[in-house]
């Protein structure tokens, strides 16, 4: 993997990936001139236990433009993006409204704990085309942005202010997406967020008890079982919709032994990983013919200094429908009193997905 880290006009960074030499020459830009200087904040939730985040100016981010693509590479040095031409695969920098900054300072006396949001929020562009999507990528390409996502990890969990490494990709508007150009974000977060730290907690204890890994007995149990909710059985990858599944065509991909974090990955392992993701993704648009849409986020080991068996790295997808023709909303029950209601059997939409066919190449 080649990798070029360059400075944008306004001191952002841009760091360029590629499988081949990336030429010379090559200069960051940005659609800003001014210096980025962000200074979010964090607020203690003292009934939920949890940091609120508050970016205000968030309010002003890019929203579906009607003229221009902001992630697509610069064609007219008069109105500069955020990529610059070039010959290069795949394209990181720090989000220009980001959730934490490394400069969030002073943060308001309130009656409540504060503290200063300091972290990184990064867009991790996939390709220079906008006309594709992830799951069209060539396998290659999707390898490369499991090496990209473990460089992230490394690199970003080495910074003092950070425990928490998250890559997660929102598509499609239902969801909220803002620019339709293939992309993904990380945050890199100060403390280990509570759905991680709920479910690293859960396996740390099962581990400690049983003498194994959680996610990965459970694994294990879903090919058990016949393969029922198994939709790509790979020779160190299994994708399957849980059986404890909340959403409709919910897909976890995972690898079969319980590698902590996608820096943990060798080769092989990320070939097959590549190799599942393409495949749930292009089931995913197969199954109505038409973009599908969801949330794709990774769970992994905290870099936060300690060491962390329990964990086993995985990607969790939550669809945004229940149906064809029905969004699935988080209402009263989900949203009030944290207990979901599936609307449908795991096992049932697993079969649905396992009828697609997906040409993978």
């Amino acid at each position: 993997m080649e990798k070029r880290v360059l400075r944008k006009p306004d001191g952002r960074d841009l760091i360029l990936y590629s499988r081949r030499p990336i030429p010379e020459g090559i200069v960051a830009t940005s659609p800003e001139s001014a210096p980025s200087r962000p200074n979010p904040h964090l607020r203690w939730h003292p009934l939920r236990g949890e940091w609120v985040a508050y970016a205000q100016y968030r309010q002003d981010r890019t929203f579906m433009p009607k003229e221009g693509n902001p992630l697509a590479p610069t064609a007219d040095p008069r109105k500069p993006t955020e990529l610059p031409a070039g010959d290069y695969d795949i394209a990181v920098f720090q989000n220009l409204f980001p959730t934490l900054a490394e400069t969030a300072h002073d943060p308001p006396l309130l009656p409540i704990p504060t503290r200063p949001a300091r972290g990184v929020c990064e867009v991790v562009v996939f390709t220079r085309d906008p006309r594709t999507t992830l799951g069209s990528l060539p396998l290659d390409q999707i390898e490369l942005l499991l090496e990209v996502w473990a460089d992230r990890w490394r690199e970003l969990g080495a910074l003092d202010d950070v425990e928490y490494v998250f890559p997660f990709e929102n598509r499609g508007a239902e969801v909220g997406v803002t620019l339709p150009h293939p992309h993904g974000q990380i945050y890199a977060y100060p403390f280990v967020p509570p759905i991680p730290a709920r479910e690293l907690a859960l396996q740390a204890a099962f581990l400690a008890e049983n003498g194994r890994g959680l996610l990965q007995t459970i694994v294990e149990e879903e090919l058990g079982r016949g393969g029922r909710h198994v939709v790509y059985e790979g020779a160190h990858v299994v994708a399957f919709v849980p059986v404890f599944a909340r959403y409709s065509y919910e897909v976890w991909i995972a690898t079969r032994r319980a590698a902590p974090s996608l820096a943990d990955l060798d080769a092989a392992e990320r070939a097959d990983f590549a190799r599942a993701l393409k495949t749930i993704l292009l089931k995913y648009d197969g199954l109505w013919n038409r973009p599908f849409p969801y949330i794709a986020s990774f769970h992994q080991a905290p870099t936060d200094g300690r060491p962390h068996p329990e964990a086993h790295v995985h990607l969790e997808f939550y669809p945004a429908y229940r149906r064809s023709d029905r969004l699935k909303y988080l209402a009263g029950s989900e949203m009030g009193a944290g207990v979901f209601t599936a609307d449908t059997l795991p096992e049932e939409k697993a079969e649905e997905l396992r009828r697609v066919l997906a040409d993978v190449g």
